[in-house]
């Protein structure tokens, strides 16, 4: 059988920026209707790469060729190249909210697509524009066609973006991290609706990752970056089955694992009251629905319902569930930052709704974000951040004392002043991805909190520094005995680190027991498919 013809070749590609260089000697090919995955952690060259195909880097020195259907792109001029973008070569982009014009309805953005490349008229391209939202599995596409960014959640909004980048029907798709904020079952879903327009329309598509999970799903070739070199490529089966490079073996070996969880231990704390209890736990949110005759009628939503568990002191309890299951309203509940029925109990103290009421339980309650960059203030020092809940819940503390504390949680998360002399007066963009994650924990931390509420904490992060990360949560739990209760909709996660699991769907409890059993032997249909989503 002959082989597909030669889309994309580069061919010794070099990237630099100020002569300090970031991809060196890149040498890959994508041939008509392929599926490869180009596999890499944070730094590692993946992105500068894709966005150097379609030139959209400025200030950027490039060599080597980059031949496009055997016309090298380095050569074209910028009038060329946007004739090219879009149209023979579309990009989704890692964060819709950030790629989505927020003052255009995501209807208008796919239409102007249309008129530009396809040269539609505004009606047609309208009409065209709502038949891809429908393709790319949108509901209510008309409606959806009127709808800005902020209004999708983000499984639409990634759909959205899929629909634009598919709109003037391109050869070759560079897909840039387009799941790694979603769900699990939604990645899935995002992955397998790609996978059929790619079938439907026969294009490429360059998959940019470094989610293993999602590589196994979808690629036929797999090519992985180190550093800015490609140091091993092949056929899927291959790379994952007999992998040849150091590299690709550490990545593979790079899954969570129990090694650091204390199950024995846990039983011998003392466990006379949990840390925290919930009973019949509810959220609900005010609505208005439009029409005259609801104006003075009040109206709720149900996000969360009748949920019941408890958490021991040095466990840890997983809340599992796709968007819109109810985790985060849970999360926001025990963290007093939304009102709520039921009874939340943290060894016999509750919520008050006042600030001065709620100061002494706050300090006792922590909470750890998804994304560090996004949680961390750009303008305080890693000092100002970490030692701030000290200032506020123990103002009289001579500052010697609070420096003393910070630098000592700082070295429990594994920053020292031996490897960062001016650590105290570092700012958060100075720092990688994990260890900005380490400062946001160490933050926490330094309250000497009895429960750590951790939302997502791994999800933004490299496969190899989330392993570290949860190795490290691990030794802490150990070492303090402080309880956790862990949102996330990573299964590889919820294995390592938790002890019970809880399992939400449509704001409901469907199923809860010890970890071992609810991952292993689930009941509910609706977590065996969540369970599958990550076979």
């Amino acid at each position: 059988m002959n082989a597909a013809p030669t889309l994309l070749e580069i061919k010794d590609l070099r990237i630099a920026f100020g002569g300090q260089v970031v991809v060196q000697g890149l040498n890959l090919r994508i041939q008509t209707g392929e599926r490869v995955a180009l596999v890499g952690e944070s730094g590692s060259g993946k992105s500068v790469t894709a966005l150097s195909v379609l030139r959209l880097l400025e200030s950027v020195q490039l060599t080597g060729q980059v031949l496009w259907r055997g016309e090298d792109l380095l050569l074209r001029t910028p009038a060329q190249m946007q004739s090219i973008r879009g149209d023979e070569i579309a990009m989704i982009f890692q964060e819709p909210m950030t790629a989505l014009n927020p003052l255009m309805t995501v209807g208008q953005q796919i239409s102007e697509v249309l008129q530009l490349k396809k040269m539609l008229s505004r009606r047609d391209a309208d009409e065209r524009a709502v038949q891809w939202l429908d393709d790319t599995g949108i509901d209510d596409p008309s409606r959806r066609f009127m709808a800005y960014p902020h209004q999708l959640s983000g499984g639409q909004r990634q759909r959205a973006m899929m629909a634009m980048a598919l709109a003037s029907e391109p050869q070759l798709l560079l897909a840039d991290e387009p799941t790694t904020a979603l769900d699990a079952g939604l990645r899935l879903q995002m992955l397998q609706l790609l996978s059929d327009l790619q079938q439907k329309t026969g294009m490429a598509v360059l998959l940019i990752t470094h989610d293993l999970a999602l590589v196994r799903h979808f690629a036929d070739r797999v090519a992985v970056m180190e550093k800015g070199r490609l140091v091993e490529q092949g056929d899927l089966a291959d790379v994952f089955s007999k992998p040849q490079h150091a590299y690709t073996q550490k990545l593979l070996n790079s899954r969570p694992s129990r090694e650091g969880l204390a199950d024995a231990g846990r039983h011998e704390l003392p466990h006379d009251m949990p840390v925290l209890e919930a009973k019949n736990l509810q959220v609900r949110y005010a609505i208005q629905k439009p029409g005259f005759r609801h104006w003075f009628q009040k109206h709720h939503f149900t996000a969360l319902q009748g949920a019941d568990f408890s958490i021991m002191a040095g466990t840890t309890l997983g809340v599992m569930g796709e968007s819109g299951s109810g985790k985060s309203s849970l999360a926001q509940a025990v963290l007093g930052l939304i009102p709520h029925g039921g009874q939340l109990s943290f060894g016999g103290q509750t919520w008050q709704n006042a600030p001065a009421q709620d100061k002494a339980l706050r300090q006792c309650v922590q909470v750890v974000f998804q994304d560090p960059y996004g949680s961390l203030s750009p303008r305080m020092t890693v000092g100002e951040i970490v030692s701030e809940g000290l200032r506020w819940h123990a103002p009289q503390t001579p500052e010697p004392q609070i420096e003393a504390q910070v630098l000592r949680t700082l070295a429990e998360v594994g920053l020292s002043v031996d490897e960062f002399p001016d650590l105290l007066h570092r700012y958060p963009h100075a720092f990688s991805g994990g260890q900005r994650q380490r400062i946001a924990l160490a933050r926490a931390l330094v309250m000497e909190p009895r429960l750590l509420v951790l939302d997502e904490p791994t999800s933004a992060l490299d496969v190899t520094v989330q392993k570290q990360i949860l190795q490290l949560l691990q030794n802490l739990q150990a070492k303090r005995a402080m309880a956790y209760l862990l949102i996330t909709h990573d299964i590889d996660v919820l294995r390592a680190m938790a002890h019970q699991v809880l399992v939400l769907h449509d704001g409901q409890v469907v199923e809860s027991g010890e970890a071992h059993q609810v991952l292993n032997e689930p009941v509910h249909a609706y977590t065996r498919s969540l369970l599958a989503a990550f076979a």
